[in-house]
């Protein structure tokens, strides 16, 4: 019960003045702007090999900024990371076994590429998702879906991204209130009993079906044909292209040259 209030709480933070209307009155810069430069700096990430550990290392400098710059909380971030790093943890967690071969030894310690090129790994999905989830912090999942219309994404397709994550809210509602419907009649009773679990889940199926028939036909009352209404607000062009230009040239000046590495060369000849 208090995981779902959790899930439904932090969905209404991201939503909570995050259409493309109210971007205007926080920031200036283009949801599109920000969409190209979280591609941008995703493919940038990927790109490194997977002995380049000191030159991805660099890469975390934009998700700082980031962070600080428009003051994105990140307490709870390590919960939604965890997920991700297993699963990036599972993919390679043969290669220290498989890949033997030493790179360098810190102290009497030898640090072989396996077990480099598995930080690697983790490093690279830990970088994608947080910067995959500041963007929805920052625009919200309204102002992406606008962005890819720009693009002349197919608005079948943007419909549907839209719609999973409004019947996601849908779905954890009705999650919630069946839960509390639950205790109420069994109230000295952990979780749910496996007997009813069959029931609740098609209840659970049925009663989000209907709600969201009746999201969707809210939405065309309103006159949504897939397309936004933000299409008709300006956004300044000037701040949306420096963005754009500072992030492309700062991502491109941390793929050519490992600032850490650089950093600590340097401090080293420092006497």
């Amino acid at each position: 019960m208090d995981k779902l209030r959790r899930a439904v709480r932090r969905i209404h933070v991201v939503d909570d003045g995050k259409n493309p209307e109210n971007i205007k009155n926080i920031n200036p810069v283009h949801p599109l702007a920000r969409l190209l430069v979280t591609i941008g700096y995703i493919l940038t990430v990927v790109s490194f090999g997977k002995y380049d550990l000191w030159g991805l290392a660099g890469m975390i400098l934009y998700l700082l900024v980031t962070g600080i710059w428009e003051e994105i909380s990140v307490r709870d971030m390590p919960g939604r990371l965890f997920p991700v790093l297993l699963l990036a943890g599972m993919a390679g967690i043969a290669n220290p076994f498989l890949d033997r071969a030493v790179l360098w030894r810190i102290g009497g310690f030898a640090v072989t590429g396996g077990m480099v090129s598995l930080l690697t790994l983790l490093l690279k999905a830990g970088f994608c998702v947080t910067a995959s989830c500041f963007l929805i912090m920052e625009t919200g999942m309204e102002g992406i879906c606008y962005s890819l219309r720009r693009l002349h994404v197919p608005k079948e397709l943007v419909t549907v991204l839209l719609l999973i994550y409004r019947y996601l809210m849908v779905l954890l509602k009705e999650a919630e209130r069946m839960m509390q419907a639950y205790r109420l009649r069994a109230p000295g009773q952990k979780g749910i009993h496996g007997k009813a679990w069959g029931a609740f889940a098609g209840q659970l199926l049925l009663r989000s079906i209907d709600r969201a028939e009746t999201v969707y036909e809210s939405m065309l009352l309103r006159g949504y044909h897939g397309e936004f209404a933000g299409q008709n607000i300006r956004w300044g062009k000037g701040a949306s292209f420096c963005y754009l230009f500072l992030w492309a040239a700062a991502f491109a000046g941390l793929r050519m040259f490992p600032v850490f590495q650089m950093a600590g060369n340097l401090l080293r000849g420092i006497p």
